[in-house]
C-alpha cells in the first residue's frame, strides 16, 4: 500500500528530526550494550549496570538480538559480536535440547520449565533479523523456531496461536491471550519476508481478524487481552492483580497502538507480495488509534497515557509504561504516513515531546521505564531498565517504510543507499 504525500511540512520529512532519532537511538543501543552476559542477556538497573546475581532470560535476549541485528544491518560497528552472542545462547543455553523450544531462562533456573507463544515470537523474530544481517547460526536458529511453532504453537483450526504447554508439550494451557497473538503477528510478518513465503502473511490475517476484527470491534474498539481455549472473553482476567506485567486485568492502550500500527505493516506485506487486504484493516486501525487517545491520554488529569482501563474506560492502573509511549509514537507515525491526516501529526508530535520530557533519561542513558500518576520516575511494575526493543523501534520505524518488516526494510534502504 502507497503512502500518502503529505501536504504540510511533517518531522517525517524533516532531517533535523531524522537526525535526532538516529542520535536518540544510538544512545539506547549504547546504554544495552552493557546488558551481555554468558548465557545471553540480562536486565539492565537504573544506571545501566548489570545487579548482582543478574540472570540472562530468553525475551530480553531476543529482543536484543533483534535489536542488536537492526543495528548491524545499518553499518554501525560493534554489534555483530552482540547478535552472534544472542544466537549462540538462543542456540545453546536457552533452548531445551531434550523437548525442543526456549525456556525462560537458561536451564529453567527460573523454576519455570514451561514453553510460551510470547517468548517464542521473539526468538522467531531475533532470528529472522539475524537472517537478514546474515549472521552465522541464524538460519539454523531460524529454522528451528518455525519448527517449533508449527509443530505446537500455530493452530490453523483456530487461525491463532495457543498460549503454552508444559516441558514435554504433553499439557496445554487452557487460556488465549492477544499479546502473544500480536507478537506472533509481528514475528510472522518478519517471517514472511525473510523466507518469501505468503503462508505467513495469511496467518498473520487469520490472528487480526479474530483478535481486533472479531472481538475488539464487538467492543467499541478495545482490545479484549484475554480469553479461555474457546476464545471466549474473560473479562474479569486477573482483576486480583491487575498491575501485572504481561497479564493486566483490563484493556491496554498500548496494545490497542501496537495493534493499529501491525495492521498497517500487514496491509502494506500484502499489498507488496500482490495479495488482497480488506479495506478494515486501515479503518480498524484508525479507530483503535482514536478511541486509545480519546480513552487514555490524559484520563486522569495528567498528561500520558495510562497502563490499563477498565470496561468502562476509567483508569485502574495509573502509572505511564515508556513502552505504551513508543508504540503510541510509532502507530501515530504509521498512520500519518498511510493516510496524510494531519491530526497524526499533532498526535506525533505531542507523544514525543512528552517522552523526551518524562521518559528520556539524559543523566543516566536510555529512558525511564515506569512513571508514576504524577509523572516521576517509578518502578512497581518495572524495576531498572531492561528494554532496548520498544523505544529502538520507536525511533526507526518512522524513517521506514510500512513494507517490508523493520529487519528487511533497512537492509532494503542500505543497498539502495550502495547504488
Amino acid at each position: 500500500m502507497n503512502s500518502i504525500p503529505l501536504t504540510f511540512s511533517s518531522w517525517l520529512n524533516a532531517p533535523a528530526h531524522h537526525q535526532w532519532l538516529a542520535a536518540e537511538g544510538q544512545r539506547l543501543l549504547t546504554f544495552a550494550s552493557a546488558a551481555r552476559l554468558p548465557e545471553g542477556f540480562g536486565d539492565l538497573d537504573e544506571c545501566g549496570r548489570l545487579p548482582s546475581g543478574a540472570r540472562a532470560g530468553t525475551m530480553n535476549t531476543a529482543r536484543m538480538t533483534h535489536s542488536f541485528a537492526m543495528a548491524h544491518i545499518q553499518g554501525i560497528p560493534g554489534y555483530a559480536a552482540l547478535v552472534d552472542h544472542g544466537i549462540a545462547a538462543l542456540n545453546g543455553a536457552l533452548r531445551d535440547g531434550e523437548y525442543g523450544g526456549w525456556f525462560a531462562a537458561p536451564g529453567h533456573a527460573d523454576g519455570n520449565s514451561g514453553k510460551a507463544a510470547y517468548l517464542h515470537a521473539f526468538v522467531a523474530l531475533a532470528a529472522s533479523s539475524a537472517v537478514v544481517a546474515a549472521r552465522p547460526g541464524a538460519e539454523a536458529l531460524l529454522a528451528e523456531a518455525i519448527r517449533v511453532i508449527e509443530t505446537h504453537f500455530w493452530s490453523e483450526e483456530e487461525g491463532a496461536m495457543r498460549e503454552s504447554f508444559n516441558r514435554d508439550w504433553s499439557c496445554e494451557e487452557a487460556y488465549r491471550g492477544a499479546n502473544s497473538n500480536m507478537h506472533a503477528t509481528e514475528a510472522f510478518l518478519a517471517l514472511a519476508d525473510v523466507t518469501q513465503d505468503p503462508r505467513w502473511l495469511n496467518r498473520a490475517l487469520h490472528i487480526v481478524e479474530r483478535v481486533i476484527h472479531q472481538h475488539a470491534a464487538a467492543g467499541d474498539y478495545r482490545v479484549v487481552e484475554h480469553f479461555d481455549r474457546q476464545w471466549q472473553p474473560l473479562p474479569d482476567y486477573n482483576q486480583e492483580h491487575p498491575a501485572d506485567g504481561f497479564r493486566p486485568y483490563g484493556t491496554t492502550p498500548g496494545h490497542a497502538f501496537e495493534w493499529a500500527r501491525l495492521l498497517l505493516h500487514l496491509e502494506a506485506a500484502r499489498c507488496q507480495a500482490g495479495m488482497l487486504s480488506p479495506g478494515w484493516l486501515l479503518l480498524d486501525a484508525q479507530q483503535l488509534f482514536e478511541n486509545a487517545c480519546g480513552d487514555a491520554w490524559d484520563v486522569d488529569g495528567a498528561p500520558g497515557i495510562v497502563y490499563t482501563l477498565d470496561w468502562q474506560q476509567r483508569p485502574v492502573v495509573r502509572q505511564r509504561l515508556h513502552w505504551t509511549h513508543a508504540e503510541a509514537a510509532a502507530a501515530a507515525s504509521a498512520l500519518l504516513q498511510r493516510t496524510g491526516d494531519l491530526q497524526y501529526e499533532t498526535w506525533y508530535r505531542r507523544f514525543w515531546e512528552f517522552t523526551a520530557e518524562h521518559f528520556i533519561d539524559p543523566l543516566h542513558g536510555s529512558w525511564h521505564h515506569e512513571l508514576d500518576s504524577n509523572n516521576r520516575p517509578s518502578a512497581e511494575i518495572w524495576a531498572g531498565k531492561p528494554d532496548l526493543y520498544h523505544a529502538w523501534q520507536a525511533v526507526l520505524i518512522p524513517r521506514l517504510p510500512l513494507a517490508p518488516s523493520m529487519a528487511s526494510a533497512l537492509a532494503e534502504v542500505s543497498r539502495l543507499q550502495v547504488v
